[in-house]
C-alpha cells in the first residue's frame, strides 16, 4: 500500500492533478486506515500441498498497472522518485516479471511500483504492504520518509533491486537487510521474498532496523492474513539464523525506546515492542480475514462499534492479535485467490455488502492482486506460478504465468509500460465513474482495462450485477485452475531448452482466453446498462444451473494433438454388400469437458484402381457425431463403397482445429470380391440309398490329385477358363460308362468260375 502523504499525494501535486484527486483520495480512505492485505498460506494447509502468499494493492478505483518484463541490466544504479535513495549493483542482474505504475504519474519514469514478480532464478517477490511504529520507536530511529531530506530505499525501489540481484530468497533478505544497514528505510513495509525452498516475510521496522521470519520453517500449518498491521504477534527464536534474521540492533533500539516487551520464554516480543495500535479499517479487515478462514475472533478478544456516523464502523480494538493462525480446513487455491475478495460475507456483523460503513478486504480500490503457488520438489524455473489478477479483487480473474521462465508477453493485452493512454480511467484516475467504464470508445484491448470496468459497473450496481458477474467470473476462473493443473504436467514433462518458449505461449493463451471472455461479459454489461436494466442479468456463456461456462476456454486445449483411442477397421465384402460405416474415435488429451468439439476429420480414400499421385479426399464430407452431454469423446464416420470390386484404403486424419495439430489413424482396407453364384438344382451331390451324400465319388482321379470342386471350378489348360461347351468335357460322361461295363463283365466271369 504506498503513503498518501509525501509519496502518492506529493506526486499528484507535482503533476497537476493535486487538489481535487488528492482530497477525493483522502476522503476515499478509511480513517487512519491504509488498505492493502498480505496474505500466506502454509503447505501444511491447502489441499494441494502448495504455499501460497501474495498481496492486494489498494490506492484508487481506476488506477492502471502494467505488467511487463524488466530485462538483464549490467551495472545497474537504483534510485527513487520518492527520496534521496541510490544503490549501484555489480554485475548483470536477472530478468524478472513486474506489475508497475505508468510512467505519467513518477516524472515519465519507468521504474516506480513494482507490486509483483518472479526472477530468472525462482525469487518471487510480493511487495509492499505498508506499516507502522509507535512515536517511541520513531524518536529514536525514525524513517526517512520523517526527514526534510528523504532517504533510505521503500516501496519504489525494493521489489526491483530484490528480484533483479537475489539468486535466493534468503539471499534476498540478508541484501534487503544489507541495504538497510547502510542506507536506511524510507519507510515501515512488509515484504513477501520467496522460492521453492523458503518464504520469509521481511519486516521493515524502523529507520534502520528489520527483521525477517521464515514462515515455511516456522509456520508451514498456519495462515496469515495482514490487513496493514505492525502490532501482529509472533514468538520466534531471534537466535536461530534457519527461521529469523535481523539487525544487530533489533532489541537494543527498543531496549533505549523503553517499548521491549517479552514473551515468558524470553524471546523479544518484536510486534509489540516495534508496532502500534491500529484503526478500525485495519482492524476490521484482520476479523474479516479470521472469518474467511474459519477462525474467527473470539467473543471478547474485541471490541467493535456498529453505531458511529462519523466513520467508518466496525472492530475498533483487538486484544491479542496474531501473525498466524489455524484455519478450519483445507485450503483450495481457489479459496485462496477469492481470500482477497473476502467482505466479511462470513460473519452476520462485519458483511461488507449489507452495511456500507464497514471498510473490506475487498474493496473498490483495489488495483491488482497476486497469488504465488509455490511448489516444493521441482526446479526453480517452473517451482513457483504467479496468479495475477490486474484491478480490483471483487471482480476480477487471475491469469497464471511461469514469470521466472517469462521472456515476452502480448502487448496488446498488456500495453508496454510507455504506450498506455490513461483516457480510458475517466474524469481522474481514482474516481470510479460509471461513464468511464461504459464508453467503449477508449477501449485500448488490455485486461487491466476490461477488468477495471467490470469492476466498476458490477460495484455501482450491485444489486442489478454484482450476484451474476461474480458468478461468471467464479465459473472462469476455477476453468482457469483446472487446465492449469493440465499443462502444468505438461510443463514437467518438457525440456529446460524448451521450456521459456512454451512459457511464454501458455501465458499468451490463457490471457487471450480470459480476455475475450472477460470482454464478452463487459459488452454485455454494457448494454444491459445502458438499455435500462430490465429484468435480470444472466451472462449468456453461463449456465447458472451448473456454474459452468457454456463455452470451455481453450487454454489447455490449445496444446494438445488429438488421440485416436478406436482405430478403422479393415474388413472384406462380398460385391452389394450391405456395409457399416468406417468409424474412427479421438479426444483431445487436454481433461476439458467438451473440448472435442473442436475436432476436426479428413478421410483419405484410396483404390487400387487409383494412381499413386491421385488420392482423392473421402466423398462423404466428415461427419463429427456430437457425442451425449457429459461422454468423453466424439466419433466421425465414413460410408464404405462396395460396388466396385476391388481393395480400398481408408485413413482419417484428425486436427485439433485450436492449434492445427494432427493425427492420422490407421490404414483400413476394404476388400471387396465378385458376388459367390447361387448353386443349381443339378449340381447338388448325389446321395446313396442310405440318405448320406457321395462325397468320395470324384475326389481323386487316377494320378491321386485333388480334383477340382463345383464351387472351385478347374482352369483348362494354356489359363483358359473351363467352358461347357469344351469337347475335353464331353469325353468324361463316355469314359464312365464304359470303365462301368467292364466292370460288369468281369465280376460275371467270377462268379462262374467260384460256381465251377
Amino acid at each position: 500500500m504506498r503513503k498518501t502523504h509525501s509519496g502518492a499525494l506529493g506526486r499528484f501535486v507535482r503533476f497537476g492533478r493535486a487538489m481535487t484527486v488528492a482530497a477525493a483520495i483522502v476522503m476515499a480512505m478509511p480513517t487512519g486506515a491504509l488498505a492493502c492485505t498480505q496474505i500466506y498460506m502454509g503447505k501444511g494447509v491447502t489441499d494441494t500441498g502448495d504455499t501460497y502468499v501474495g498481496r492486494s494493492e489498494d490506492y484508487a478505483n481506476r488506477h492502471p498497472k502494467a505488467f511487463g518484463i524488466q530485462e538483464r541490466r549490467t551495472n545497474p544504479t537504483f534510485s527513487s522518485d520518492e527520496s534521496n535513495f541510490e544503490w549501484t549493483f555489480e554485475g548483470t542482474t536477472c530478468r524478472h516479471t513486474y506489475v508497475r505504475d505508468l510512467p505519467s504519474g513518477w516524472d515519465n519514469r519507468d521504474d516506480a511500483y513494482s507490486e509483483a514478480g518472479t526472477n530468472e532464478k525462482g525469487v518471487s517477490v510480493s511487495a509492499t504492504l505498508t506499516t507502522g511504529y509507535n512515536d517511541k520507536i520513531a524518536a529514536v530511529d525514525p524513517c526517512g520518509s520523517e526527514s526534510d531530506d528523504p532517504s533510505g530505499i521503500g516501496e519504489y525501489t525494493i521489489p526491483d533491486v530484490v528480484l533483479g540481484c537475489a539468486d535466493t530468497a534468503r539471499n534476498g533478505v540478508k541484501l534487503l537487510g544489507q541495504i538497510i544497514d547502510e542506507k536506511g528505510s524510507y519507510d515501515c513495509n512488509q515484504i513477501i521474498i520467496a522460492d521453492s525452498a523458503e518464504t520469509w516475510v521481511f519486516m521493515q521496522l524502523s529507520g534502520h532496523q528489520w527483521c525477517a521470519l521464515n514462515l515455511t520453517a516456522v509456520a508451514p500449518d498456519k495462515v496469515s492474513v495482514n490487513p496493514n498491521m505492525s502490532n501482529l504477534k509472533f514468538d520466534v527464536n531471534l537466535s536461530d539464523t534457519s527461521v529469523c534474521l535481523h539487525s544487530a540492533g533489533l532489541e537494543k533500539t527498543a531496549e533505549k525506546a523503553g517499548t521491549a516487551e517479552y514473551f515468558d520464554d524470553g524471546q523479544l516480543d518484536v510486534a509489540t515492542s516495534y508496532g502500534k495500535d491500529e484503526g478500525v479499517g485495519q482492524n476490521t479487515r484482520y476479523a474479516q480475514g479470521r472469518a474467511y478462514f474459519g477462525n474467527p475472533l473470539a467473543d471478547g478478544t474485541y471490541t467493535k462499534d456498529l453505531t458511529t456516523t462519523s466513520g467508518w464502523q466496525g472492530v475498533t480494538s483487538i486484544s491479542d492479535p496474531e501473525l498466524l493462525f489455524a484455519p478450519s480446513g483445507q485450503v483450495s487455491l481457489f479459496q485462496a485467490l477469492r481470500s482477497y475478495a473476502a467482505r466479511g460475507e462470513q460473519t452476520s456483523d462485519l458483511n461488507a455488502n449489507t452495511n456500507s460503513r464497514l471498510y473490506a478486504i475487498g474493496n473498490n480500490r483495489t488495483v491488482e492482486t497476486h497469488m504465488f503457488q509455490i511448489r516444493s520438489g521441482l526446479t526453480s524455473d517452473i517451482a513457483t506460478v504467479q496468479w495475477e489478477a490486474l484491478s480490483r479483487a471483487e471482480f476480477s480473474v487471475a491469469v497464471p504465468v511461469y514469470s521466472a521462465l517469462l521472456t515476452q508477453v502480448d502487448t496488446t493485452i498488456y500495453p508496454d509500460i510507455h504506450s498506455w493512454s490513461e483516457d480510458h480511467t475517466g474524469k481522474a484516475e481514482n474516481i470510479d465513474d460509471p461513464k468511464a467504464a461504459l464508453d467503449a470508445s477508449t477501449d485500448n484491448g488490455s485486461l487491466d482495462y476490461v477488468l477495471m470496468d467490470i469492476n466498476t459497473l458490477a460495484y455501482n450496481y450491485r444489486d442489478k450485477l454484482a450476484v451474476p458477474t461474480r458468478a461468471y467470473l467464479d465459473a472462469l476462473q476455477k476453468e482457469l485452475i483446472s487446465q492449469q493443473g493440465t499443462v502444468d504436467g505438461l510443463m514437467k514433462q518438457t525440456a529446460s531448452k524448451d521450456r521459456a518458449d512454451l512459457a511464454n505461449r501458455l501465458f499468451e493463451q490463457a490471457s487471450k482466453e480470459t480476455y475475450a471472455k472477460a470482454k464478452a461479459l463487459l459488452d454485455e454489461m454494457r448494454t444491459y446498462v445502458n438499455g435500462g436494466m430490465n429484468g435480470d442479468f444472466v451472462p449468456s456463456d453461463l449456465d447458472a444451473a451448473k456454474g459452468d461456462l457454456k463455452a470451455p476456454i481453450r487454454y489447455a486445449t490449445a496444446f494438445f494433438a488429438p488421440q485416436i483411442s478406436e482405430q478403422p477397421q479393415s474388413v472384406t465384402y462380398e460385391k452389394g454388400d450391405k456395409a457399416a460405416d468406417l468409424k474412427v474415435t479421438a479426444t483431445i488429451p487436454d481433461n476439458v469437458a467438451g473440448s472435442d468439439q473442436y475436432l476436426t476429420y479428413r478421410w483419405t480414400v484410396e483404390s487400387d484402381s487409383t494412381s499413386n499421385s491421385a488420392k482423392a479426399a473421402a466423398a462423404a464430407k466428415p461427419m463429427a457425431r456430437a457425442a451425449a452431454p457429459g461422454a468423453a469423446s466424439q466419433s466421425s464416420t465414413i460410408p464404405v463403397d462396395t460396388s466396385k470390386v476391388g481393395k480400398t484404403t481408408y485413413t482419417c486424419t484428425v486436427t485439433n482445429s485450436v492449434n492445427g495439430e494432427s493425427v492420422t489413424s490407421e490404414a483400413a482396407t476394404i476388400t471387396v470380391n465378385e458376388k459367390k453364384p447361387e448353386p443349381k438344382p443339378d449340381d447338388k451331390p448325389s446321395s446313396d440309398n442310405t440318405g448320406n451324400a457321395n462325397t468320395n465319388a470324384g475326389n481323386n482321379n487316377a494320378n491321386g490329385s485333388t480334383a477340382p470342386s463345383k464351387k472351385s471350378p478347374a482352369k483348362a489348360a494354356s489359363g483358359r477358363v473351363v467352358s461347357t461347351g469344351d469337347t475335353n468335357n464331353v469325353m468324361v460322361p463316355v469314359a464312365i460308362a464304359i470303365a462301368g461295363v467292364a466292370i460288369v463283365v468281369i465280376a460275371l466271369v467270377v462268379r462262374k468260375r467260384n460256381r465251377e
